[in-house]
Order: structure tokens, then sequence, then C-alpha cells
């Protein structure tokens, strides 16, 4: 717990109603959507503004209290579990849009914005901003920034790092720094901007953000094709990319999540199918006209059985929502629901996509897989239960051997949900000894009394387990 000295220098700071520490509130908190994983903090802050968490970040460096900066604890790697307790920094009073710069086509906002509310903001003044998460509707921009989150969409339009140009961030020692701007060209020295982004919230605290924009596709085609062949569907990906074709979205189900979808959505999904392709392409009419046609002549020549053309915008608008549900469903069928994305490139999709399936086989564990197939990040899915030790214990095995396969394969550990706790014992795997030791230079160089989310990225000893009470 916080001593009375700390605990009257932070209330000086933030005023009493903006600082808890009951056991409920730090209940509340000592959490997020990652299961398995919980552990207590000392306080929830909510400061008002940048220089208040500053004054914040001087205590706690001079104290040596751990900070844990979180949006809405939407994200599934542990990234914002306070497993060495101090502070958890909530965004709740920093959450307006400040500028929507429509001769710069930028949008600056503070972290505590919702996603969403973002992309509305943009839409209504026929701009664009692509990164659609599947927590988009919850999740905040400053989760966002710290996770590099990804969504739907990224095959063509990239990923959350693609948008952010410019922040605003509070170092570890409370100095304020400002990176980047509106600018398209800028090489002044490193790229911090892109250091941060990602970096979950171990290198610093986001309390701005400018986000780059582009211009509102015209027009959108979303297309359903259903495989007999589970690997056929996989191929039918690369073959897809293979003819110089980048759809918008560009998703895989198997037939094990498209029932579970199905039976949550109910909104006439073909469960008679192994997999499922959702295709959309956007711009202008012709091009995304002539490009639905190319690829509902490739998904035929693949092997699918049936390829349709939503034709109205409310019957694309069911399937694309259906396909953002798939996480949701899925949590409905046992007690805990382990969700990765393991990731590889589109060419080895489908030996990918058969890897699980030997996997999940091997350990005798039941896996559902969907995901970005056409940026080759996969969701294999596990529905289980943490209180059956026996059948974690394999869960955890299977998705190692899932995470090695997908580094064989030319590919990474995750994606787009991040390391955080979950994927700390698997970093090697990707970046090798000599890749971890430079990450951890640059963690030391920046954060020497290690308060900024400790416990997240570098592996311990042991995987964490459920460590409740703190």
């Amino acid at each position: 717990m916080l001593s009375n000295i700390v605990k009257n220098r932070l209330l000086s700071i933030v005023s009493q109603e903006n600082f808890q520490d009951s056991q409920v509130d730090r209940l509340v908190y000592s959490y997020d959507s990652t299961p398995d994983m919980q552990s207590m903090p000392d306080a929830i802050i909510s400061p008002r503004n940048t220089r208040e968490i500053s004054e914040v970040v001087k205590v706690c460096n001079e104290h040596k209290i751990p900070i844990v900066p979180r949006g809405s604890g939407t994200n599934l790697c542990g990234g914002t579990c306070p497993v060495e307790g101090g502070i958890v920094l909530i965004f709740k009073h920093m959450n307006q849009i400040l500028e929507l710069d429509e001769e710069n086509l930028t949008i600056t906002v503070q972290p505590g914005v919702l996603t969403l509310d973002i992309i509305n903001a943009v839409e209504a003044k026929g701009l664009f901003y692509p990164p659609d998460p599947g927590s988009m509707k919850i999740s905040t921009i400053g989760g966002n920034i710290n996770e590099n989150s990804g969504g739907l969409r990224g095959l063509k339009y990239g990923v959350t790092r693609d948008y952010v140009i410019g922040l605003e961030v509070v170092m570890p020692n409370g100095d304020i720094v400002r990176t980047g701007g509106k600018l398209a060209k800028d090489v002044a020295g490193y790229d911090l901007t892109r250091l941060m982004v990602g970096s979950e919230g171990t290198l610093g605290i986001l309390t701005e953000a400018t986000l780059k924009l582009v211009p509102l596709p015209e027009s959108k085609k979303t297309l359903l094709a259903l495989y007999h062949d589970l690997e056929a569907a996989a191929r039918t990906v690369s073959k897809i990319i293979a003819n110089k074709i980048i759809p918008a979205t560009l998703e895989f189900l198997d037939q094990s999540t498209l029932k579970v979808v199905e039976d949550y959505a109910k909104i006439g999904l073909p469960v008679n199918a192994k997999a499922v392709l959702l295709i959309e392409q956007d711009g202008p009419p012709e091009v995304a006209h002539r490009d639905i046609e190319k690829i509902t002549e490739i998904c035929k020549q693949e092997g699918a059985f049936s390829v349709q053309i939503a034709k109205t915008a409310e019957e694309a608008t069911a399937l694309t929502t259906a396909r953002r549900w798939a996480l949701s469903a899925l949590a409905r069928l046992k007690p805990t629901t382990i969700l990765e994305d393991a990731t590889v490139p589109r060419s080895e999709v489908a030996n990918m996509v058969r890897a699980i399936g030997e996997i999940a086989e091997k350990y005798n564990v039941h896996i559902c897989t969907f995901g970005h197939a056409g940026d080759g990040n996969l969701h294999p899915t596990c529905p289980t239960d943490a209180r059956n030790h026996e059948e974690i214990e394999r869960v955890h095995k299977a998705f190692a051997d899932i995470f090695e396969k997908a580094v064989e394969l030319g590919g990474t550990i995750t994606g787009e949900h991040g390391v955080g706790i979950a994927k700390a014992p698997y970093l090697e795997l990707k970046l090798g000894k000599e890749g971890v030791a430079v990450m951890k230079a640059i963690k030391q160089a920046l954060d020497p009394n290690n308060i900024m989310n400790p416990g997240k990225m570098f592996a311990k000893d042991d995987r964490p387990k459920l460590v409740i009470g703190k």
C-alpha cells in the first residue's frame, strides 16, 4: 500500500475525487480482458490534464511506485493488469477531440476518446480513420496506440501505427515530450513517435495524439464465399493477393466459429460450410465493382461452392457485424475464452490453418479459428475453463506450439494483441536474445527505475499465474 506521505502528495495534485483506493475500486482495476490474470493495484488516479500526469509521475519515480496507464481494459495480453501493484492511471477526464483539421487531414485527440467516436466524427466530414479494432465501440485511442491495434481493415489500410503522426508523452521522469506533428515528412532524429506506438505503456504515458486521416471511400462492395474445404479458402486468400488485388477486408471463419456466430447473431449464416471468406472492397464504384467481380471469379476457381454479393448496405453491415461478434459468440461456450493472434505471411495461411488443426488434435483441445486472413493474422480461439487446471495446461502447450509454428513459417507471436504478460515468454522466439536485449536497453535508458507498466513485455522465469490480493 502507499504510504501516507505519498498518498497526501498525490492527493494534493489530483484532489480526493480523482483518487480511489478502496478495496472495491482496486478490485475493479485488478484485471483486464485477458483470462487467468489478476493483481491488485494500490490506487487508481484520474488526472485532469497533462500537467497533473507529469506531477504524479515525478512522485512515483521518486518513490519507485509502478504506474499502469489504462484505457478501457479491452486488451488481450494482460497489458493493463497491475502485476506489481502501484497506480492505475485512467483517462476519464481526458476524453476530448481537441481539433479536426480538414486542411491538413488530421485529428488531434486526448487518450480517453473512444475509437468509434473518432471514426464517427471524421466520417461526418467525409473523412476516414481506418483502424477498426473489434473493441472499437468501447476501446480508447490511448489503448489502441499503446497496443498498436489492428482490425478488419488492416490488410488495405494498415494498423494504428500507420496513422499516428504526432504524440505528447509524459516520460518516466515527468518530462513532457512532443513528437512528430501535422507533417507529411519529418526525419528530424530518431522516430520517437513510432517508438512509443505499441510500447504498451512501458516507456511513457500518452497524453495527446495527432492522427492522420484519408478521404472516405466512395463506395463499398461485400462478398461472402463458402467452402467445403478449409484449406481451399486459405489458398484463395493468397490467390487474391497474387492477382494484385488488395481488398479492404479479407476475413476468414472456420466452421466451428461460423456455427457459434450464427447461433449468436441469427442472421442466416450457412453453417454447413467448412469455411467462409468475408471480403470487402471499397473505392470508386467502378474499381470496387471490377475488383469484386474478379474476386468472385477467383473464389470459384479455388473451389467455393457459393459466392454471394450483398445486395444492400444493410445486408453488408449484417455480415461484417457478425464477424465482429465472433469473440462475443465464442465466449458463451465456456467460462474461459483464450483468444490469440498468431500471424504468418499471407502465402502461409493455408499451412498455418492446417497446423492449428493438428496442434488442437495433438493436445485434445477445441480451437476455433477466425481472423484477418488477408494480412495473415489468424485468431485461434480456445473455449475452456480456468478451473480445470489439467486442461488449461494443455491449452497453454497448444498455443506455445502454435506460436512456434508461426515463427517457423516466417511469422510472429502477435500481430495486433501485443506482448504484455501473456506473450512475454515467447518474445525471444521472434526476436532472439539479441533483439530482446536491445529492447531491454531502451527500457533501461528511458525508465531506469522501471516504474512504467513493469512486468510486461519481458519474460519472468515462469509463465504468470493468477495472483490476487497483492
